[in-house]
């Protein structure tokens, strides 16, 4: 088979639109037809080198919806003509993790950014024969993309692909943060830094659970306006605002009960912490590049104010039971998705979509396929 996908070749360069070879799917793999994939900042965290990959050429893409056009041997819960969204973290129902209903953090999770398969095999490959990676162990930014049945949720038919491929990864990230992972209780008070495709998702969960002061922050002054739709009660542009003191003064110098760090870095997570009011939960969300080690947080705070500090990925959630779930929430008018597409890309406009990310343009930008 023959594909075009955006693929990179060297970290701090664009992205190169090419057509690859692509295997046939094998045993337990289906062949996708890719519909919209969502501009997430992982991929380009990937892209510019912020988080190393462990193979180029590599493509990219992990926040994807399609259908499904063929099945390889031992697939039997999954049939051509079913739409599905790609999990970017695989279950593989087997280790610990898996069978306690952890999928979020299923052993397979530290293999999805090296390139191959598992099982060390390859299903891209340049017209030379040179193997190419997947991303996520699915390269959703092709046309057409072969992944393992385990990386697949099918869903509903009658949901639009724009809106189903945001719960593959920014909308469950988000929103499970706040209601599996923190325990937003109703009536709390929540701070959200960064508001992007996870901080918006963040603002919805904290919404959803009746919080009753939920404040975003902020550089960019569309993104603020844009989070009071999603639930936000107060913002703060901290570029123009000290984010400490406006805390203080909306909190009446308590702080808030949740802080939320959607920004990837690590000063914001020092502020997100000294935001947080004795016994707050401050919960990380981004992935910070990998060349910070550290974080400027105060041990001896940390135990006198009894505040925990705790990560979260994919919404500590199981995708496969979170996707429909979410996906039913949108159909009944609970969460907001269409909303938080901002613009939609063709495959050849994928670098402009990443430079409108960086500029703050978009709360989602989708790439969409013919």
């Amino acid at each position: 088979m023959k594909t075009r996908a955006a693929v990179s070749y060297e970290e701090g360069h664009p992205l190169v639109i090419e057509t690859l070879d692509l295997d046939e799917p094998k045993t337990n793999e289906v062949c996708v037809k890719m519909s919209a994939v969502g501009l997430c900042h992982s991929d380009y965290h990937a892209l510019a080198g912020n988080r190393p990959v462990g193979m180029r050429p590599m493509v990219l893409g992990h926040e994807g919806a399609g259908i499904v056009t063929k099945v390889g041997h031992g697939v039997t819960d999954i049939r051509p003509g079913d739409h599905v969204v790609l999990m970017f973290i695989p279950s593989c129902g087997k280790c610990r993790w898996c069978l306690a209903g952890d999928t979020h953090a299923c052993a397979l999770g530290p293999s999805i950014a090296k390139g191959p398969q598992p099982d060390g095999s390859f299903r891209m490959h340049k017209q030379n024969g040179q193997n190419v990676g997947q991303f996520c162990l699915l390269g959703a930014f092709s046309e057409l993309t072969v992944v393992h049945q385990q990386s697949v949720c099918v869903i509903g038919k009658n949901y639009p692909f724009e809106a189903a491929c945001l719960v593959g990864c920014g909308v469950v990230g988000g929103f499970g943060a706040a209601v599996n992972r923190a325990h937003v209780r109703p009536g709390s008070s929540v701070l959200v830094i960064g508001i992007g495709g996870i901080g918006s998702n963040i603002i919805q969960g904290a919404a959803s659970v009746n919080a009753s002061m939920i404040v975003a922050a902020d550089q960019f002054d569309q993104k603020l306006e844009w989070s009071r739709s999603f639930g936000a009660t107060h913002t703060i542009n901290i570029e123009k605002e000290n984010l400490l003191e406006k805390v203080m003064e909306i909190t009446d110098g308590v702080g808030v009960d949740f802080a939320f760090e959607a920004i990837s870095h690590p000063e914001t997570i020092g502020l997100a912490f000294e935001a947080a009011a004795k016994m707050g939960k401050v919960v990380v969300v981004g992935l910070t590049p990998s060349h910070f080690e550290t974080l400027p947080i105060s041990p001896l705070k940390l135990v006198l104010t009894q505040k925990t500090l705790m990560g979260s990925i994919y919404g500590t959630s199981n995708a496969r039971i979170e996707i429909p779930k979410l996906l039913s929430m949108y159909e009944h008018g609970q969460i907001k998705l269409d909303e938080l597409v901002t613009r939609t890309y063709s495959l050849d406009e994928i670098n402009q979509g990443y430079e409108d990310l960086l500029a703050g343009k978009n709360i989602r930008g989708i790439v969409k396929f013919d």
